[in-house]
């Protein structure tokens, strides 16, 4: 009887060691969530999007974009931070949400290199400066003296820290007075400068592109050590005139801490493969972005790099969250 009961208790638990293999080995075995934390439109969403239909191909299962705007990127954190850690929920994660928001909260409900592993850097781009194509200022130099001579008419939207933190770095360099006017998406405050509601906007060059393209927007400047190959007649910020605003924007791909190193494996070896695809690079470059797929490691220290310099960057100008 004891013999048996050994040989019954070893079968149960190498059939229990084999279901937790084949779940593991089945993943994934189910939809995904890509959580943005943006509205529909902005230069995350595009990404996302163009990411998700090929990992869902990839996959074999269904990879959802889930939009959750508002709060800076803060509620699209916390519903990625607190979900179960298996893999199948993602942050499609901004410099701003992962990096600037912790220069200007003082209580950020999130911390992103405690609760999150960077999987990935997606790619990285400049901000662009665009204006209407309607507005007087053809130059960065002139759209400062007209900021000076009607300081109550200039305006600039953003989305997440980062966007107002770069806007009101260019207030400190120019010493103009541009008020800031939040927005849920980058393609919202696109919209906004195209219909004459702001004046300005640094926006990611994804909603910005086909306004560009079609002459709709102006680019005065974008914030890159060297002219970006999309626009090679669009100046840096540094040749217009405005000097210490050379660096570019990231997106990465995030799951909660605690998720499983062989979905963070698969997940981290299909998006790998996914950007190198020629028409996918072909749609980055369309919207002015550089495929990346920079791994865990190196990331990380991007992020602690970028996250100091925009700390530094907010206590000088004593920018806070509202």
């Amino acid at each position: 009887m004891k013999r048996m009961t050994v040989i019954t208790g070893f079968a149960l638990a190498m059939v229990a060691a084999s279901t937790g293999m084949a779940q593991q080995a089945a993943y994934p075995s189910k939809p995904s969530r890509m959580v943005i934390p943006f509205g529909p439109g902005g230069g995350n969403d595009i990404v996302a999007r163009v990411l998700s239909a090929k990992l869902s191909d990839s996959f074999g299962q269904p990879v959802i974009v889930d939009n959750k705007p508002g709060a800076q990127g803060i509620i699209a954190a916390e519903a990625v931070k607190t979900a179960v850690p298996d893999g199948y929920t993602m942050l499609m994660g901004p410099s701003g949400v992962m990096s600037a928001n912790v220069a200007t909260h003082d209580k950020l409900p999130y911390a992103p290199l405690k609760d999150f592993v960077p999987v990935l850097m997606i790619g990285s781009f400049p901000l662009i400066l665009v204006v209407n194509v309607n507005h007087p200022a053809r130059t960065v130099q002139e759209l400062v003296a007209y900021a000076k001579a009607n300081p109550a008419k200039v305006n600039y939207g953003s989305t997440t820290a980062l966007f107002q933190l770069t806007s009101e770095l260019f207030n400190q360099k120019t010493s103009t007075n541009f008020v800031h006017i939040p927005y849920k998406s980058s393609g919202e405050f696109v919209n906004a400068v195209l219909s004459g509601e702001i004046t300005i906007a640094f926006s990611d060059p994804p909603p910005a592109a086909a306004h560009l393209k079609s002459g709709r927007l102006r680019a005065l400047g974008v914030t890159a050590a060297t002219r970006h190959p999309s626009w090679p007649d669009v100046p840096t910020m540094a040749e217009a005139g405005v000097p210490d605003m050379a660096f570019s924007v990231w997106m990465g791909l995030f799951v909660p801490a605690g998720t499983p190193a062989a979905a963070m494996s698969r997940l981290r070896d299909d998006v790998t493969r996914i950007l190198a695809m020629t028409d996918v690079r072909e749609r980055f470059a369309g919207l002015g972005v550089d495929p990346s797929g920079m791994g865990t490691e190196a990331f990380t220290k991007i992020i602690a790099d970028d996250i100091a310099r925009w700390t530094a960057v907010a206590k000088t100008g004593n920018i806070k969250a509202q």
